[in-house]
């Protein structure tokens, strides 16, 4: 990571971090069907179960992402999104990699995820699987959706 890049804890309520949520929500209501939208809000981020962080580069807002404990056992990632005009770069590896740091320090023996089957959704299917992800079941409060994919990693 060069030194004008920063990955760092914040608040998902901060000021300047609208344009990241609103992206992230119009390219999920873009893609996917309303059913099957489970992102969470910057308010919903904004838990104490919750770990948010920002990517930078210069002060200006890239990337962001969150791990969210759901058991003694059991993270997951929600709301990873890199602007697009900042993909291409390593800018979610960077991101996933810094994830799965923040959920190794909380302890848990898994780190898991659901993300869309739609096509747009291929570049990050193959992302997690090149970090160690495999397909597994519905997990947490998730029953089951057909547009769904969900994955884990095991530590």
């Amino acid at each position: 990571m060069n030194d004008r890049l920063v990955i760092a804890a914040e608040s998902p309520l901060g000021p300047d971090l609208g344009h990241i949520f609103a992206r992230h929500t119009a390219d999920m209501h873009a893609q996917t069907p309303p059913e099957s939208i489970y992102m969470m809000d910057a308010s919903e981020l904004a838990a104490e179960d919750v770990q948010f962080f920002v990517l930078r580069e210069a002060g200006e807002v890239l990337a962001m992402g969150a791990v969210k404990r759901l058991s003694g056992d059991l993270a997951e990632i929600k709301s990873m999104h890199v602007l697009a005009e900042a993909r291409g770069r390593g800018l979610s590896r960077l991101m996933l990699q810094h994830l799965i740091r923040a959920a190794r320090g909380l302890g848990v023996r898994n780190l898991s995820l659901e993300t869309g089957r739609e096509p747009i959704f291929l570049p990050a299917q193959r992302l997690y699987e090149q970090a160690g992800f495999r397909e597994c079941g519905p997990f947490g409060s998730y029953t089951g959706d057909p547009n769904s994919l969900y994955m884990t990693l095991e530590f």
